[in-house]
């Protein structure tokens, strides 16, 4: 992992992961990206990911990443967390996860395995959690499993069963839940554009929210945004955008995500 403490770091700091995208790597990403800055004005730590397959893209694919605590990539950035925690004063009740494409997929995942971690997350141009799972694969094959289906928005599940999977991964949990914003946009022929309304659906029900408004142009021309349940763009449970004509991936929009994660 690359971690980069920001000025006048907080004590205890919030902590944001920030995951890259397949053909990615940390360091890259810590450059594409400017969460550092915002890191420095609110003194938080950003701790980046690498992955350690030859493509770069993250295991999403195995059962042992679809569990928690059952090891893969999902535990390792979890383990990480914790590393932060003890060794650069993070605080361990403000950690939260972003992430772009591959990154997206891995944000969804820690969601939903860890949501004892993760109190809000962000994921640009993903798939819903277990949407990618591959029947025998395993977390150290490289590269990681590749589901074509779901990447073509072929795999759709009503949202109590999006749900019921995800409460799979971690049967014996029962606490809160982490808050989730959601970016696609329609134009995305990597991971295609109906895995935004399945993702949607899936953390609807997890969340257990049942209703949902839609505000046009927000936050940009072009842009939709949909608020589940009650609450604002940045208080909300789940909130989602959807981009007219935008392709994979997102752009991501850091100041929007570290203040839906509270980090102000």
């Amino acid at each position: 992992m690359y971690v980069y403490q920001g000025k006048n770091l907080k004590k205890p700091a919030p902590i944001v992961v920030a995951v890259h995208h397949c053909q990615g790597s940390a360091q890259g990403y810590s450059g594409e990206t400017k969460y550092q800055p915002l890191a420095d004005k609110y003194g938080a730590i950003i701790i980046y990911p690498n992955s350690k397959s030859g493509g770069g893209c993250f295991d999403v694919a195995s059962q042992a990443s679809l569990t928690h605590n059952g090891g893969g990539d999902s535990q390792t950035i979890a383990n990480m967390v914790k590393y932060a925690v003890t060794n650069y004063g993070g605080d361990a009740e403000r950690v939260f996860v972003t992430g772009s494409s591959s990154g997206a997929m891995m944000t969804q995942v820690l969601a939903g395995a860890y949501p004892d971690v993760f109190k809000a997350a962000s994921a640009y141009s993903g798939v819903p959690a277990g949407c990618f799972a591959v029947s025998g694969s395993t977390a150290t094959q490289d590269p990681p499993g590749w589901n074509n289906n779901c990447a073509n928005g072929q795999v759709t599940k009503t949202a109590a069963q999006w749900g019921d999977l995800v409460r799979g991964y971690y049967p014996s949990y029962a606490g809160n839940r982490t808050r989730m914003l959601i970016w696609h946009g329609t134009a995305d022929n990597t991971l295609k554009y109906p895995n935004y309304q399945e993702s949607l659906k899936e953390w609807s029900n997890v969340l257990d929210l049942t209703t949902s408004a839609n505000t046009a142009n927000t936050p940009q021309s072009g842009y939709t945004m949909t608020i589940y349940g009650s609450g604002t763009a940045t208080t909300a449970q789940l909130v989602g955008y959807s981009g007219q004509g935008v392709g994979h991936t997102v752009p991501v929009h850091e100041s929007m995500d570290f203040a839906f994660f509270g980090i102000q």
